[in-house]
């Protein structure tokens, strides 16, 4: 049997067994006639609530930008009227050295077709003066950052065919420690290690959101992924987290948080995506479980509430 079939009784498991946790279809106002999808996990920054989300048109594809929501309700978020707006997709937050990091991908075209894409950053500390400041290596998604006591551990995600040929999977995850963020480029991002058996035949995924946890390891919100029969072939994209040891990089835990019939019912982009929950990440809540969000179809952002991902491996250390 192969690795992606285990994985795939693994998520029908999951979605026998799973307990209903609250949930619910987040809302966006103050753009009409645009999809919110693929969002940040949201944020506090000087006191108040926020969330970047990936905006597009329902027919669109490739012509995103993001946006920034502040929060005006549960559940609910309002553009921030002249706002930044980043031609970038899926984007995420990270907080390095007291700086907010923005990143997301940029897809590049070439005679008004699509043409390759890039991770870009930007940094500050002032939400309506972030700086580009750095680009990840072309063609790669999903390059995360987390704050260390002796740097920035950096994430990377390879996916083309010699990865394939190499790892006999779609794609595989990298990890390296660089001592600041003027450090981070391309060079530093490619020559991360690869940790060994997160994905099998046939799959692929990322990491999402990493957090820095007191016993010393790191836990990641992160993705998996897989073609499934159908007409057309279902892309199933799943929330998963897992525990990382930096010191002996390997993976010490791996589960399934959510899966897109864990979040409300909703529509899809395309009909190959009607199975797809791409993570955005986790916010812990006051009673010690987390609210995970991820984007659903390419067309919405949910809300569910999860118990604690990396119960028995420490606790999350909330940057400064």
């Amino acid at each position: 049997m192969s690795v992606t079939m285990i994985t795939a009784e693994k998520k029908a498991v999951f979605e026998k067994n799973r307990q209903s946790g609250e949930n619910a279809l987040l809302t966006f106002k103050g753009l009409s006639g645009f999809d919110v999808y693929n969002c940040s996990a949201p944020f506090t920054w000087n006191e108040r609530r926020y969330i970047y989300g990936r905006v597009e048109k329902r027919h669109e594809w490739a012509r995103s930008w993001a946006r920034l929501f502040e929060e005006t309700g549960k559940d609910e978020y309002a553009l921030v009227k002249d706002s930044m707006i980043y031609q970038l997709e899926d984007p995420f937050i990270s907080v390095i050295g007291g700086e907010l990091v923005l990143g997301g991908t940029h897809v590049k075209y070439r005679r008004n077709h699509f043409c390759t894409f890039y991770g870009y950053f930007y940094r500050g500390t002032d939400l309506e003066d972030l700086r580009y400041f750095t680009t990840g290596p072309e063609g790669m998604k999903d390059i995360r950052l987390v704050e260390l006591p002796n740097g920035i551990g950096v994430f990377s995600r390879p996916r083309n065919e010699e990865v394939e040929k190499q790892y006999g999977s779609a794609s595989v995850v990298g990890f390296t420690v660089i001592p600041d963020l003027d450090s981070l480029d391309e060079e530093a991002v490619a020559g991360a290690r690869i940790i060994p058996g997160l994905f099998g035949g046939g799959e692929w995924g990322g990491c999402n959101q990493c957090h820095l946890l007191d016993s010393g390891y790191i836990g990641i919100i992160g993705h998996k992924s897989y073609h499934a029969p159908g007409d057309p072939p279902l892309a199933v994209y799943i929330n998963v987290s897992f525990v990382f040891d930096p010191v002996r990089n390997r993976i010490l835990d791996e589960k399934i948080l959510a899966t897109r019939s864990s979040y409300p019912e909703g529509p899809a982009k395309k009909p190959e995506l009607a199975d797809c929950t791409f993570t955005s990440g986790i916010v812990m809540r006051g009673d010690g479980r987390a609210d995970l969000y991820g984007g659903l179809g390419d067309v919405a952002e949910g809300r569910v509430t999860i118990p604690y991902p990396f119960e028995g491996y420490g606790k999350i250390i909330i940057p400064k």
